[in-house]
Parts: structure tokens; C-alpha cells; sequence
């Protein structure tokens, strides 16, 4: 079916409040962003946005538009004037070509036009009976739940016709709701994290702990390609990765710290880290992919342990979800294929066999004395610390560059 136009829609939350304006501005953005290069005119009203359809396929347009935070849903449309015989002609060829089976079915008329002389029950009174006898499919009449329903705006300017709403990401427009840090892993989990807090609003830097050439670049290449999948949820098309050397650290603790606490204390290091890094940066909160009780260090009591480290809050998308959850959205958004790549990364590759899952906090600060200078290690990794932008299209392959990002730094700064 040729349709004439897009007809996107915000969330109701955004259409309220004194924020509304900011709020529909920040998702045209992300809109045009998402479609720039498609070249599609775009018309803005109070409450809706419409694309005029030029020849690109409908997956190309919905792909871009379920990347943008704060779109409700959006539908492709059929355009015609208040004429009700061609509003019939418009639905029929609709229904028939779009509809090939036996189905239950019902009109749904919104009169957005007041001035338009018929209410809304009146128009699909009215023009129920004419498109009803002319439709090929055997469709059965059902008001309450219907399979499929014929949707019918009737605004100012003109009526829009369809048969879907396709359900957007929803929430609120990235950048909205502040700026935090993330700290993200090769894993499955902390993608996920990083998308559904996007999704409500947050504006997000990823920090990232490696351990080169103790642990393989390719893992962090698995960061990389993430990032990548991630810069096409923001506003500029790129996502900052802040990468930690994280390597003497990692060598002092598992030197020094009994093995079942190893992880504990790793983990307490790496949010001292990520605290400091969010100061100076104005981040004013740290994302996590935790989920309660899925590994050792995800205990309540190692949650205690670990956030006992730092004042600013730590927030946890994925804290309730269920792994399978997790996955589902991973291969929705592009990363779980670079997320099981076999690469590990300090917090996987050496892995106690009995770590402790319910660890003190008076423990962790006992056994933390026995690393020599442990603060000023903390204060080196975040001076040493730098700043990687990445972008859907950012061509990096850190294997060519040897076997440590120190060198591969160097190498694309020279």
C-alpha cells in the first residue's frame, strides 16, 4: 500500500506541564536527527509531527523512528479532504488491500476539527454501512475487542486514514531528565541499562574499566561496537566513553585481597572512579546494569558494600528485570551479538571460584589497607583517564593497533 505520510504522535506525559514545549522540541530534534538524511518534509503542530512520504521503504522510516526517546507511537497514513465519499473510497481500498483475512473489526472516528458538522459516532455511523458493503474480506463487528480497527482523524487541515499504531519507545527525550554516567561493560547488561535510561530521558557518558593486555583489546572493542549501537539513541549521533586504565588496580587486587572478596573490592575501586570522573564531568548520577541476585556481587548485602563507597546516587534500570528480559531487549537494540562475543573484561576473566555474597563493610575497608597507596591508584586512573567519541559510523578496529589501548590511543592521536 502507497501511503502519503507519517503521523507521529508524543506521550501523553509530554503534553502536559510547563516543560511541554521543551520536551516536544528536544523529540523534534531527535526526529530530525534519526531522518536527516531521507530528506522527508516534516510539518509540526501542537501535538502531532507529519512526514510527507517520499519513495523510501516503510522499515527504513520505522527503524529510524523507534531510535527517539519520547515518541509515542506513529502510524503510516492515508491523506484525503472532509469529503465523506472520498474519506469511503480511501478506507475501502485500504481495508482490501491491507486485510486478507476473516477478522473482527471496528470504525474509530476522532473529530479533532470542531467545526466539522458531524460528532465523531455520527461520522462512522454514517460512513460504517457504506464501507462495510463494499469491503471484500468477511469482517464481524467488534466495538470492544477488535482484531484490526480503521482509524479515522478528521482535522483542520485535512482527514488521516490508517489501520496501525506502531508503538514507539516512549518516555522522555534524551537530555531531558540530566546528565549521568554509565558504567559500561562488554556484557549484556549494561547496554540494556544504558537504552532504557536514554529512553527516560538521561543524557549518558559511558565510563569503562580496561585491564590491557591483561586482559584481551578485544573486549574493549565489544565497548566500541556497543557505543556505536547506542549513538543512534542520542542527539548528536555519539557517545562518549571515558576509558579507565584500570590495569595496576586490577594487579594490586588480586595480589593483595583474599580471593572471595576480590570482586567486592574491585567493584567499591571502580565506583570511587566513576564518582570522580562524574564530578568533574556534572554528572549527577551513576547507571548501573545490576539486577538484583543475578551474580555474587549483586546480593543486597554486596550492593550495601559496594555503594558504601560513594555519596552520589547510583541508579538501576534493570534492577527487577529477568535475564531473559534483559536478553529480549538486547537483540532488540542491536547489541547482544557483540555482548557474546568470547572476550572477557576485568570483571569476568578472573572470576573467584567462591566469591563472598554477603560481604561487610568493615571487611572491605580492612582488606582495601592491605594495597599499598590504594588512593593515589584511584587518583591515577582517573587522571590518566581519556575520552573517546564514538559514532554509529566511527571506523575503529583496535586489534591493528596493537595490544594495549595506551597504544592505541597513541596511535589515532598521533
Amino acid at each position: 500500500m502507497k501511503y502519503d505520510q507519517v503521523l507521529i504522535r508524543f506521550g501523553d506525559l509530554m503534553l502536559k506541564g510547563k516543560n511541554r514545549h521543551t520536551f516536544i522540541s528536544l523529540t523534534t530534534n531527535l526526529i530530525k536527527q534519526n531522518i536527516k538524511d531521507l530528506n522527508l518534509p516534516m510539518l509540526k503542530t501542537h501535538d502531532r509531527i507529519y512526514l510527507k512520504l517520499q519513495d523510501i521503504s516503510q522499515e527504513v522510516i520505522k527503524e529510524r523512528l523507534l531510535r527517539v526517546s519520547g515518541l509515542n507511537s506513529f502510524s503510516f497514513v492515508k491523506v484525503t479532504n472532509h469529503d465523506i465519499n472520498n474519506i469511503v473510497d480511501i478506507c475501502v481500498e485500504l481495508v482490501n488491500e491491507e486485510i486478507k483475512e476473516e477478522v473482527t473489526f471496528k470504525i474509530e472516528t476522532k473529530r479533532a476539527y470542531k467545526q466539522y458538522p458531524l460528532t465523531s459516532l455520527e461520522f462512522t455511523k454514517e460512513v460504517a454501512p457504506l464501507i462495510l458493503k463494499r469491503i471484500k474480506p468477511k469482517l464481524t463487528i467488534d466495538v470492544k475487542n477488535p482484531k484490526e480497527t480503521l482509524y479515522i482523524e478528521i482535522r483542520e487541515e485535512a482527514t488521516y486514514i490508517y489501520l496501525k499504531k506502531i508503538k514507539g519507545i516512549g518516555g522522555f527525550p534524551v537530555g531531558v531528565g540530566g546528565k549521568a554516567s554509565l558504567l559500561l561493560s562488554g556484557g549484556i547488561d549494561s547496554p540494556v541499562s544504558a537504552y532504557l535510561a536514554m529512553k527516560q530521558g538521561l543524557y549518558l557518558e559511558g565510563i569503562h574499566f580496561e585491564s590491557t593486555p591483561m586482559t584481551s583489546i578485544e573486549s574493549v572493542q565489544k565497548v566500541i561496537d556497543i557505543s556505536k549501537k547506542l549513538a543512534l539513541y542520542t542527539p548528536k549521533h555519539e557517545f562518549l566513553v571515558l576509558m579507565v586504565p584500570f590495569m595496576k588496580i586490577h594487579k594490586e587486587i588480586l595480589t593483595n585481597i583474599p580471593d572471595s572478596y576480590t570482586i567486592t573490592i574491585m567493584r567499591r575501586a571502580m565506583f570511587k572512579i566513576a564518582e570522580k570522573i562524574s564530578n568533574e564531568r556534572g554528572a549527577l548520577a551513576v547507571v548501573t546494569g545490576e539486577s538484583v541476585g543475578q551474580v555474587a556481587s549483586q546480593t543486597l548485602e554486596s550492593i550495601r558494600a559496594i555503594t558504601d563507597v560513594v555519596r552520589i546516587p547510583i541508579l538501576r534500570p534493570l534492577l527487577t528485570y529477568d535475564k531473559q528480559d534483559i536478553i529480549d531487549i538486547s537483540r532488540n537494540i542491536g547489541t547482544y551479538n557483540i555482548s557474546i562475543r568470547p572476550f572477557e573484561d576485568c570483571c569476568s576473566i578472573y572470576v573467584p571460584v567462591a566469591p563472598t555474597t554477603k560481604p561487610t563493610i568493615k571487611r572491605c575497608r580492612q582488606y582495601e589497607g592491605y594495597i599499598k597507596d590504594f588512593d593515589c591508584l584511584i587518583e591515577e586512573a582517573v587522571k590518566e583517564t581519556k575520552i573517546w567519541v564514538i559514532k554509529p559510523d566511527s571506523n575503529i578496529d583496535l586489534s591493528l593497533l596493537g595490544f594495549e589501548m595506551k597504544e592505541a590511543w597513541e596511535s589515532i592521536n598521533k
